[in-house]
């Protein structure tokens, strides 16, 4: 078990601060985050709460998990740790065929 939270289904008006306020509820909040869009600034309906502790942390998915804010039903659950990214890229140049 880990302290981060993956934290979906978010109202797109929701903020850091309410993020934070809500977790806040359920133990020490380290760091809560809205992912936004990069480009338009536009909240993406989900986020990641950093507890304090893995107890703090299950005591919030808990709580919190299926409930309603803002109108919608949060989904809580711990953060998976995001796959490593393959090179891909490249592969610009003509081909000789």
């Amino acid at each position: 078990m880990g302290n981060k939270l993956y934290v979906g289904n978010l109202s797109y008006q929701i903020s850091n601060a309410d993020l934070e306020q809500l977790f806040a509820q359920h133990g020490t909040v380290r760091s809560a985050k809205v992912i936004e869009d990069r480009d338009t600034g536009q909240s993406k309906g989900f986020g990641f709460v950093e507890m304090g502790s893995d107890e703090e942390a299950q005591t919030a998915i808990q709580a919190l998990d299926g409930q309603d804010y803002g109108g919608r039903a949060l989904k809580v659950n711990e953060a998976k740790p995001r796959p490593p990214r393959t090179g891909g890229g490249g592969g610009g140049g003509r081909s000789r065929w």
